[in-house]
């Protein structure tokens, strides 16, 4: 009898723990599966965020933060870049009037009041910016400058009116 009770006991063991590797087994394929998963899309992601960096780069070659010649001049004047460079961009937005054109726009508003919308410091010299009455649109080449008593004069050399589709 007390055989019996160990050749059960025995196989019951035997049972349990070719149960527990078989499951275990497939436990760690699944996690396998699911890590190289995981390996491959941070593959990928890493490939476009490495391709995010460089277009990034790409597009902010022509910007004053990006320029150390044209922050250097703005520092040696004793200006902070950034910080000039959005009060410069404040103070062109800031000239659009409930009402009224922008005075640095050219052109006269057709369906509303032109209003510049996004400005863009390309160096120490020239801002590109952007400008549209809700319907009709176009963009501005400003030279601008910093005077010695740091008054900025602008002065708009080229603009453009993009065609009604």
């Amino acid at each position: 009898m007390k055989n019996k009770i160990f050749l059960y006991l025995f196989i019951f063991t035997a049972l349990f723990v070719l149960f527990q590797f078989m499951n275990a087994k497939k436990a760690k394929e699944s996690y396998d599966a699911k890590i190289e998963n995981l390996k491959t899309k941070i593959t990928t992601k890493e490939a476009v965020i490495d391709s995010l960096i460089d277009l990034n780069l790409d597009l902010t070659y022509f910007s004053l933060e990006s320029n150390e010649d044209a922050a250097s001049y703005f520092e040696e004047m004793g200006y902070e870049p950034n910080k000039l460079a959005l009060t410069i961009g404040d103070q062109i937005i800031a000239q659009n009037k409930p009402g009224a054109d922008n005075p640095i726009i050219p052109f006269v508003g057709m369906e509303g009041n032109m209003a510049i919308n996004k400005v863009r410091l390309l160096n120490h010299r020239w801002i590109i910016a952007d400008f549209t009455d809700g319907v009709y649109w176009g963009e501005l080449f400003i030279t601008y400058e910093v005077r010695e008593d740091g008054v900025v004069d602008f002065e708009v050399e080229k603009s453009f009116l993009y065609p009604r589709n």
